[in-house]
C-alpha cells in the first residue's frame, strides 16, 4: 500500500472519511464516550477535505440493515469460533455459554457496530477521490437544511 493510496478496509475500521480517508468521520475518537452522547455525532463536513457527512434528509437510515448484517456475522463468526475451539454437544450446557458470551458481547460493542455501519454506509454513497485536494466537494442537491433535524 502506498502512501497516497490509503486502503478501503482500514479506512473504514478507523471511522475515516470515504472521500479522503484521512478525516474523521465522529466527533470523538471513543465510542463508549456516553456522557454528554457524543459518541454518535458526526461531523457536518470532514474536517480534512469538506466533504459532507449526511447526504440527504434521513440519510442513515439504512444503516440499520449494515448493523443487522454486522451483528449477524458477528455472530456466525464466534459461532465458527466456539465449535472449532470449544464444540458444541448435546450433552452438556456448551451452547448456552455461547449464547450468553455472544450476546454480552453484542450489547458491549454496539457502539462500535452503529459506527462502523454508518461509517460502511457512507462508503458506499462517497468514493474515494485520490486528488480531492484539487477536486472540491460536492454539496449534495437533496439537503434542505430547515429540514435536518426534524425527524
Amino acid at each position: 500500500m502506498s502512501r497516497g493510496n490509503p486502503s478501503y478496509v482500514l479506512s473504514v475500521l478507523k471511522n475515516h472519511c470515504p472521500r479522503c480517508r484521512q478525516g474523521e468521520l465522529f466527533i470523538t475518537k471513543n465510542a463508549y464516550e456516553m456522557k454528554h452522547s457524543n459518541y454518535m455525532k458526526m461531523h457536518d463536513h470532514c474536517p480534512v477535505c469538506g466533504q459532507r457527512t449526511e447526504l440527504e434528509v434521513g440519510f442513515y437510515y439504512g444503516t440499520s440493515y449494515v448493523s443487522y448484517a454486522v451483528t449477524v456475522g458477528f455472530t456466525i463468526a464466534t459461532c465458527i469460533a466456539w465449535w472449532l475451539l470449544i464444540g458444541f454437544s448435546i450433552n452438556d450446557n456448551r451452547i448456552f455459554w455461547w449464547l450468553g458470551i455472544n450476546s454480552v458481547a453484542m450489547v458491549a460493542m454496539q457502539p462500535l457496530f452503529m459506527r462502523l455501519s454508518r461509517t460502511l454506509w457512507l462508503s458506499w454513497f462517497v468514493k474515494y477521490d485520490p486528488d480531492w485536494k484539487i477536486h472540491p466537494a460536492h454539496e449534495p442537491e437533496r439537503i434542505v437544511e430547515g429540514e435536518m433535524n426534524n425527524w
